[in-house]
């Protein structure tokens, strides 16, 4: 099942069911208003939410549209908790390395984790809008996992049934910020703006077989101003898999329905594969050739980011951005 959320007068939004090949969209008021209402009741909605999408895609269903990512915001436009991991560890390994710090081994067996600005999404095709270059605009690519209501100390193996939904995420971050930020001792949070999501969120089947119950075995591509940047697999070198991520963020409180957990940026040891972010091509730039050659991204740059699946169709939709200037107002 494919879900998203038109944009409208209301924050949150209207819930619309999408066909699979991301065409037909069609409204379920009398099943939820919008995602969160429907995630908070998944017990209730999920059975009738799956019968629409079912008549959408057989062509049974009157009252569909044209979907248009371009009238949707984020899946959630804003949401109780966003926390993003970094489950690609070698990402982190070399990241340290461009900087000549070790990494402690714990690294390895005790996820790191984030808890970004959730109050704030960006949809899908609207513009990451920021008011200066020399903050070092950058781009992540990563998917995330939507939870319904989890409860603390949960274990690895009894949160995969914990995951509703799946999207791809585009979490802006900027890199010339963020070494400030984190001498200080408290973490991200200006060099974390608001991150966006892809056009739909997905049940699980919808991944079929790329879907193990712990990570995707797809590749997530990137294509930064028309060229194709990266497209490693997000089921490789994945050190921590989505039900640990959960668990990790349940160990000491409850999560809400709604609750956002994202993987990190997509990165594999094969670096023939790419990038998922320029700070990771930065960083083998300088250890190769002693300097980086690649600039982060300006006013006017286009970052587009998808997965496809094994018939190479479009499985969440693209997240296609281009960075404006902030003007104020």
């Amino acid at each position: 099942m494919k879900l998203a959320t038109l944009k409208t007068p209301q924050r949150d939004g209207q819930l619309i069911v999408v066909s699979q090949n991301l065409k037909l969209a069609t409204k379920v008021p009398d099943i939820a208003q919008t995602l969160q209402q429907a995630l908070d009741n998944w017990a209730k909605c999920e059975k009738p939410l799956q019968v629409v999408y079912q008549e959408l895609n057989e062509g049974k269903v009157k009252e569909s549209f044209e979907f248009d990512p371009v009238k949707v915001t984020s899946p959630l436009p804003r949401a109780y908790q966003w926390a993003d991991a970094s489950a690609y560890v070698n990402h982190v390994q070399l990241v340290r390395k461009s900087r000549g710090v070790e990494m402690p081994e714990s690294f390895w067996t005790d996820p790191l984790m984030y808890q970004g600005g959730s109050d704030s999404f960006l949809g899908p095709r609207d513009p990451i809008v920021l008011a200066d270059e020399a903050w070092g605009i950058d781009f992540e690519a990563e998917v995330a996992v939507i939870t319904n209501d989890v409860p603390m100390g949960i274990s690895p193996e009894a949160a995969r049934n914990h995951i509703i939904l799946f999207m791809l995420v585009n979490d802006v971050s900027l890199r010339n910020l963020a070494k400030a930020e984190l001498e200080k001792g408290f973490g991200f949070f200006n060099c974390k703006p608001s991150s966006s999501y892809s056009p739909v969120a997905v049940t699980p089947d919808e991944l079929g077989k790329a879907w193990d119950g712990q990570k995707v075995h797809l590749p997530l591509i990137s294509h930064f101003n028309g060229k194709l940047f990266g497209e490693p697999n997000a089921g490789e070198d994945m050190t921590f898999g989505f039900p640990q991520l959960v668990a990790h963020a349940a160990k000491t409180r409850p999560l809400a329905a709604g609750t956002i957990i994202g993987s990190g940026t997509v990165s594999n040891v094969d670096r023939s594969k790419g990038s998922s972010c320029i700070v990771e091509k930065r960083m083998l730039e300088t250890i190769e050739q002693g300097k980086p050659a690649t600039e982060f991204m300006k006013f006017g740059d286009n970052i587009r980011i998808q997965m496809l699946d094994h018939s190479q169709q479009s499985i969440f939709g693209a997240i296609d951005q281009t960075v404006m200037k902030y003007e104020g107002k």
